[in-house]
């Protein structure tokens, strides 16, 4: 039986939130057991988890009893097609959910379902509520206008949803932005030079294009770029990447470098030190030393750098355009972090050369995690001063929240 895309969509869906699956993770493995509307599923998906506070609370006008989890999610499916897929008719939304219904043996739920998708069909009226208009829990919005101001927050939301700019790196060892802007356009992806960056703006499949198997290119947020552009890496430098996994990061130090000098390029797990030795063979970077190394833990046998990158473990609440699910995280299940993110930094920090420079940056829009981390190691080591610090808020058709901090000793 062939499944229908509406059907691997609930499925995976209910492994996200009821198994506590990772999207990413779950949707991947849906997509591999599919042939075609792969496109579709994945739309479903991703649009169902960012919009799920949205989705609710018009579920919620409508439905007066406790619903059977199989059932919300159904609803969920349905409302959201209604609410923000415009080349869905209504009525396909609408039928197609009672007959989801049917397929997963739930028939006597098919008229509520039908009775409540045509309320949302016909209401569609928004409350002025930022928590329901971009679907982001009310302790969060309520965090982040405390630390950055409301006007802030209200300048950034609108593009917290949807699909994020792809940013392609220039691998300079062999082209600029604008011979990759030609090879890309060449194999029909559509992109455009944006700075020092290809913004691409079609769909594409990495593992199908000539000029990423020819190392070409490997994929950067714009704000992660920014930070490594802020490193001012020189030839035949030593620099430490301390948490490099999935290797962004090194990749573009080396290839600033001119391929000269060493970047260790260390993380935790071996899968993902593969992952980064993968990439550097792709993109012909000798200069890439890979290792399993804990961040937390001083290592004698490593040498002294001259730069010193903390990219450390973080509640990501500045990437949540591409892990939707985040959005969802308790605020209290990440009280801890701080603490690890401090002990990475003044571990970090030990590996420094005189005069080096130390490098602390985090994918996430929390003082607690940035700010405060930053500010707590200054003022236990007294031999580093700050030179700069930025916070980056996710932009159309800019990069993802990310923050760094520049210190040098």
């Amino acid at each position: 039986m062939i499944k229908s895309a509406r059907l691997t969509a609930f499925e995976t869906l209910y492994k996200i939130f009821y198994d506590n699956a990772y999207s990413n993770i779950a949707l991947d493995k849906a997509l591999s057991d599919i042939d075609g509307e792969k496109a579709f599923v994945s739309a479903l998906v991703y649009g169902v988890v960012e919009r799920k506070i949205t989705l609710d609370y018009f579920i919620d006008k409508y439905v007066s009893s406790k619903l059977k989890p199989k059932i919300r999610i159904i609803l969920r499916l349905g409302a959201y097609q209604l609410l923000f897929m415009d080349k869905v008719p209504s009525s396909a939304a609408i039928n197609e959910s009672v007959n989801l219904v049917k397929e997963i043996k739930q028939d006597y739920y098919s008229k509520m379902v039908n009775a409540v998708l045509h309320k949302i069909d016909n209401d569609r009226k928004f409350p002025d509520d930022l928590s329901v208009e971009y679907s982001v829990p009310k302790n969060l919005i309520s965090m982040w206008s405390k630390q950055y101001s409301l006007e802030t927050v209200k300048s950034f939301l609108p593009y917290i949803n949807g699909r994020p700019p792809v940013f392609a790196v220039a691998n300079t060892l062999y082209v600029d932005a604008d011979e990759l802007s030609y090879e890309l356009l060449s194999e029909n992806v559509d992109c455009e030079v944006t700075g020092e960056l290809v913004k691409i703006n079609s769909g594409f499949d990495l593992n199908k294009l000539k000029s990423f198997k020819n190392g070409l290119f490997h994929i950067e947020d714009m704000s992660c770029y920014e930070c490594v552009k802020a490193m001012n890496v020189c030839e035949n430098d030593l620099v430490l990447d301390l948490c490099a996994a999935p290797g962004g990061k090194t990749f573009t130090i080396a290839e600033m470098m001119n391929n000269t000098g060493k970047i260790y390029a260390l993380d935790l797990y071996k899968n993902r030190v593969n992952l980064i030795k993968k990439g550097a063979e792709r993109l012909g970077l000798t200069s890439v030393i890979t290792d399993v190394n804990d961040a937390t833990v001083f290592n004698s046998e490593l040498p002294k750098f001259d730069k010193v990158l903390c990219d450390v473990p973080c509640s990501g609440f500045g990437i949540i355009r591409r892990k939707p699910e985040v959005r969802y995280k308790e605020l209290d299940s990440i009280k801890d972090l701080p603490e690890t993110q401090l002990a990475i930094l003044e571990n970090g920090a030990k590996y420094l050369k005189e005069n080096g420079m130390l490098i602390y940056s985090t994918c996430t829009l929390n003082k607690k995690e940035n700010e405060q981390v930053t500010s707590a190691f200054l003022n236990n080591d007294k031999d580093f001063k700050l030179k700069y610090e930025k916070t980056c808020f996710p932009s159309e058709n800019g990069g993802d929240g990310f923050y760094h901090a520049v210190m040098s000793r």
